[in-house]
């Protein structure tokens, strides 16, 4: 039985990360979930996986307490139509990661916006597909609610416990307001991930074997799926070419000084610099807070099973709680470098935790 408040029963039409993600979450809290998915792979391996059931054919017999279409941008609007017709829920939210255009798609085709809340939760992985799905993909994340003039007050209750049951902290946002932000924080950083990987492919040897973990953070999302960012690409063109145009802009001037080689370009290439320093300072810190100046401790450790858990063991044991962790992975040796991000207060306790228990601890 879901607990008080939340859905006890939900279609969720969609089976691929977000989805199954979705349907994982409400399933832990005792909800009743119907799944629907044209790739039956798909649906099968998210049903295998314990997301919920396939919903029958025939529909749900009685509709549900809410939908959630977990479907592209491009295709919202006309799955919404088609779920309101059969009636599966009384109240229908998506999960795309633009908001304006299928908004407008669904009134044009006659939705009923009463009884949809337009969502996006901001969660997600460079890898796809239910197998990648987990129930705390959006613990602490935000989830934007795009609410249209036309959109009841208990459809947006409804949706705000849906993200609530997932762990997220919801988030009233207008559509268009929605799609600035993300073509700023989402969609066009994925854009420059990608150009900066693209000039990998005709990389030689030696460059790839100088690759550190620089290049690694910088093209990670670079290695998410084609098809679902053209898609998602595509439906935020406008915000998403101001941004990509502002960044070329800087690139092309960055690029003009530094060909000038002059000491006074120089200056004017460190000034981008700077900003960068600005800005990421900006990115809000652990749990949506202020951004947190952490200390990073250096272990080298063997590639070897078990390594990673006796050093967590350790931090435990100390009485440090590990905020980040990253590993650079040495080239032709089972060795690596294990940073992990502390509280500044805590750096020396951990290290020489580590160092009494045999770690080489650099520093």
């Amino acid at each position: 039985m879901a607990e008080q408040g939340i859905p006890g029963r939900i279609i969720v039409v969609g089976t691929g990360l977000i989805g199954t993600s979705i349907a994982l979450a409400m399933r832990e809290r005792g909800a009743e979930v119907l799944l629907s998915d044209r790739d039956e792979a798909a649906l099968r391996l998210a049903v295998e996986l314990g997301a919920g059931e396939a919903l029958p054919d025939g529909g749900p017999g009685t509709p549900a307490d809410l939908a959630v279409l977990a479907v592209p941008p491009a295709a919202v609007a006309v799955t919404l139509l088609d779920a309101q017709k059969r009636r599966l829920a009384a109240v229908y939210t998506d999960v795309a990661s633009v908001k304006a255009l299928p908004l407008e798609q669904a009134a044009g085709l006659g939705c009923d916006l009463a009884t949809f809340v337009a969502g996006h939760p901001l969660a997600g992985s460079e890898r796809s597909g239910p197998a990648a799905a987990r129930p705390d993909l959006f613990l602490g994340r935000p989830w934007a609610l795009c609410p249209a003039a036309e959109t009841s007050d208990a459809a947006v209750t409804a949706v705000t416990a849906l993200a609530r049951a997932c762990g997220a902290e919801p988030a009233v946002v207008e559509a268009g307001e929605h799609d600035r932000a993300v073509a700023l924080v989402s969609h066009g950083p994925h854009v420059v991930s990608a150009a900066v990987a693209a000039r990998l492919t005709g990389a030689g040897d030696v460059a790839l074997g100088l690759a550190g973990q620089g290049v690694r953070d910088v093209t990670r999302i670079a290695a998410s799926d084609p098809r679902l960012w053209i898609g998602i690409l595509s439906a935020n063109s406008e915000p998403v070419a101001d941004v990509l145009e502002a960044v070329a802009t800087d690139l092309a001037v960055a690029a003009s000084l530094l060909r000038d080689g002059s000491e006074e370009a120089a200056t004017h290439v460190a000034d981008l610099l700077l900003r960068g320093n600005a800005g990421h300072s900006r990115i809000p810190g652990k749990h949506g807070g202020d951004p947190s100046p952490y200390a990073v401790v250096p272990v080298v450790i063997p590639d070897r099973p078990g390594e990673l858990a006796m050093i967590f063991q350790a931090a435990g044991i100390a009485g440090v709680n590990i905020e980040d962790v990253t590993i650079e992975h040495s080239p032709g040796r089972p060795l690596g470098v294990l940073e992990l991000a502390v509280e500044p207060a805590a750096a020396e306790r951990l290290a020489g935790e580590l160092r009494a228990r045999g770690w080489s601890v650099p520093g």
